[in-house]
C-alpha cells in the first residue's frame, strides 16, 4: 500500500467505528478517550499512514492558546430554508479538527450586528481566532477589523487594506456560466439577485455582465430582478413583463424559488425558459428539473480558510488579501439549447 497524506481522521474513525472527534482527541492525547482505545487508534493511524498535520501548528501555539476557533455566522442565514452555511460550518469544523483545533459556532443576530457587538467567544477569551462566515454589514465589518485582528472573512470581503478573505471565484464562474448559456443559443438573458446585498452577488453579476457585453448583448443594472432586500432577507420574485429565454440566478435557493414561480405562471423549465443557479446546493430537496449550476466545494474552501487563519494566528508567513477558490460548472437538465 502506498501511504500518502490523503488519509484523514474520518477514514480512521470509519474503520475503527468511532467518531472523528474521538480520533482527534486520541491522536492529540486529550482527555475523553480510554488508554486502551487511544493506543488502538494510534496504532491504526500509523498502519494507515496517517500524518498528523496538527503537530507543526501545535508547536507554534502561544502558551495561552485555547485550541478553539470561533465560526461567527449572521443569524439571518439560518432564518430561511437554506442550510448552505451549515454545510460550510461542518466542513470548517472537520478541517479544524484535522489540524488539532475545535470549532465553536456563534450566531450573530441582527441587533448585535446593528449595535456593533463583539462576539461573546472573543469577549470571554474562548478562541484563538475567528472565521466570519457570510456577508456582514459594512459598518460591522469595519468596526470588527478595528477591534480584533486574529480573523478572516469567508464568502465575502471588504475593500480595506490588511484584511484577509476566502471566497469562491464568483466573477469568473458566473462569466463562464453565462458564456455557456450563450453557446446554447440564448441571447435574451436576465440576472436574478440583489446587486447591493452581498459582495458575492455583486461579483456574480459583474461576471454575467462581462459575458453579455463581450457578445454584444443587452445588459442593464435596471433590469436586475431582485430576490432579497439589502440585508439579505428573501423577498418575493417578480417576473418581468417581457420574459427572457434564460435566467441566471445568483444561488441555487433563488433558482429553486424562481422555478416554482415560473411553474405557477404556466412556464415550463427548460422547455419554455432555461434557469441556472450557483453553489450546487439546495436545502429543500431535489429541484425539478435538476439544476445546472456552479459547484462550490465546501471542503476545498474550508481547507483554504483554515490554512490561512492558522498561519495568521501562529505567526507564519502567508499571502495577505483575497484568496479565491475556483468553482466548477455542473451541467444538468435546466438548460435547453435553442436555435
Amino acid at each position: 500500500m502506498n501511504h500518502t497524506q490523503k488519509v484523514r481522521l474520518s477514514d480512521i474513525a470509519k474503520k475503527i467505528g468511532v467518531s472523528t472527534v474521538t480520533v482527534s482527541k486520541a491522536i492529540a492525547d486529550k482527555e475523553g478517550v480510554s488508554d486502551e482505545l487511544r493506543e488502538k487508534i494510534k496504532k491504526l493511524a500509523a498502519d494507515m499512514g496517517y500524518r498528523q498535520k496538527s503537530a507543526k501548528i501545535a508547536s507554534l501555539r502561544k502558551e495561552n492558546s485555547t485550541g478553539n476557533i470561533g465560526i461567527i455566522i449572521p443569524s439571518r442565514f439560518f432564518e430561511r430554508a437554506t442550510s448552505f452555511y451549515w454545510s460550510m460550518y461542518n466542513a470548517l469544523s472537520k478541517e479544524l479538527i484535522s489540524n488539532g483545533y475545535y470549532a465553536i459556532m456563534e450566531q450573530l443576530d441582527a441587533k448585535e450586528e446593528f449595535d456593533l457587538a463583539i462576539p461573546h467567544v472573543i469577549q470571554d477569551h474562548k478562541v484563538d481566532g475567528v472565521i466570519l462566515l457570510g456577508q456582514l454589514s459594512n459598518d460591522y465589518a469595519h468596526y470588527f477589523l478595528k477591534h480584533y485582528s486574529n480573523f478572516i472573512f469567508m464568502d465575502f470581503y471588504v475593500n480595506e487594506e490588511n484584511t484577509d478573505s476566502v471566497t469562491t471565484d464568483n466573477f469568473y464562474s458566473e462569466y463562464i456560466m453565462t458564456q455557456y448559456l450563450i453557446s446554447q443559443g440564448h441571447r435574451d438573458i436576465r440576472f436574478v439577485g440583489n446587486f447591493n446585498a452581498t459582495t458575492s452577488i455583486n461579483d456574480r453579476f459583474m461576471g454575467f455582465m462581462k459575458a453579455m457585453l463581450e457578445n454584444g448583448l443587452h445588459v442593464s443594472f435596471d433590469e436586475i430582478i431582485n430576490d432579497r432586500d439589502k440585508r439579505g432577507f428573501y423577498s418575493p420574485i417578480q417576473l418581468p413583463e417581457k420574459m427572457p429565454t434564460a435566467f441566471v440566478c445568483n444561488c441555487d435557493e433563488t433558482a429553486s424559488r424562481l422555478i416554482e414561480v415560473l411553474g405557477e405562471n404556466g412556464y415550463s423549465v427548460p422547455n419554455d425558459i432555461s434557469v441556472v443557479g450557483f453553489d450546487n446546493f439546495v436545502s429543500s430537496g431535489s429541484v425539478n428539473p435538476p439544476l445546472t449550476t456552479v459547484e462550490v466545494d465546501p471542503s476545498e474552501s474550508a481547507r483554504a480558510a483554515v490554512e490561512l487563519l492558522l498561519k495568521k494566528i501562529t505567526g507564519q508567513q502567508y499571502t495577505h488579501g483575497l484568496t479565491v477558490v475556483a468553482g466548477k460548472l455542473i451541467f444538468r437538465d435546466s438548460v435547453k439549447k435553442i436555435s
